[in-house]
């Protein structure tokens, strides 16, 4: 059991997963607002006045209280907390394997975060399913394994995997694409910075510009994904979501809850990645 605890993969794993932890609660409110925004009525049609985001935050606390901004936060731990380790620990394990003696370019670098993600994208996308019809307030499941289960006897199994496509169309370009800004970006630092007291800091913003830009371009694929996660019964194919949202919203449907997604993804990535980092220091390992 020691020998297992002291293998370099699992401690990123416990890193990740720790990382994971903090970014989730207190991230979490963000990841509802997003979903509230992209699952708004189906009878909203182009031209109706905007909802946005404080709107629906007034709309949450009015009839759910102030906790109700954390529904679905039990889904994203259950998600988040194995599924950063996963990453983490897909990532450390492919690292120390293919660049050992160097650091990989910008290309590897896509590679490397891609492949991390699509490991633990397709292991943890039922809780993904889940979490998503928490936060969508159309659902009333008792637990996440009351829901796994009611899915799996009124839908079948293969609802367990709603929106994989659009999931991993998501998911892996973002952690590639974050990856190779991350890494670039953090290239460009003087080396002095990542020895001294502010590296956690330095690393922080590296991850938020990193995330920002990942997020702007992967986030029509998590509108589709929410929408046929969340309306399976409406929405077979992924191009019936597309039609549909061109059709009642126009193209800057496929932009919506853009901003609290955005600044999710962008924090969560930074914050994970910072705690990560300094964890991995913590246990003699190098990230």
């Amino acid at each position: 059991m020691e020998l297992c605890l002291a293998h370099p993969a699992v401690k990123a794993f416990v890193c990740g997963a720790l990382s994971g932890t903090c970014s989730t609660l207190l991230f979490q409110p963000l990841d509802l607002i997003k979903t509230r925004l992209q699952t708004l009525r189906r009878d909203v049609r182009r031209g109706s006045p905007r909802i946005g985001m404080v709107a629906v935050v007034v709309s949450v606390v009015r009839t759910e209280s102030i906790l109700g901004l954390w529904k679905g936060v039990s889904p994203s731990f259950v998600r988040c907390v194995p599924g950063v380790g996963i990453y983490f620990g897909t990532f450390h394990a492919l690292k120390q394997h293919f660049f050992l003696e160097r650091s990989p370019g910008p290309g590897e670098a896509v590679l490397l975060g891609a492949a991390a993600r699509a490991v633990a994208g397709v292991f943890m996308l039922p809780v993904t399913v889940v979490k998503a019809r928490y936060e969508s307030g159309m659902y009333s499941y008792g637990s996440v394994f009351g829901a796994l289960s009611s899915m799996c006897r009124t839908e079948g199994p293969q609802a367990l995997y709603s929106g994989l496509t659009a999931t991993l169309l998501r998911d892996v370009p973002f952690s590639g694409m974050y990856v190779m800004f991350y890494t670039q970006v953090k290239a460009t630092l003087p080396q002095a910075v990542g020895l001294s007291p502010c590296a956690p800091l330095a690393n922080f913003g590296c991850g938020v510009l990193a995330g920002a830009m990942a997020s702007l371009v992967t986030q029509p694929a998590d509108v589709i994904k929410t929408h046929v996660q969340v309306s399976p019964q409406l929405f077979r194919r992924h191009m019936d979501v597309v039609w549909y949202v061109y059709k009642v919203q126009g193209l800057t449907g496929f932009f919506r809850g853009v901003v609290p997604r955005s600044l999710r993804r962008t924090m969560m990535a930074a914050m994970a990645w910072t705690v990560y980092e300094q964890l991995m220091a913590q246990v003699g390992l190098k990230s």
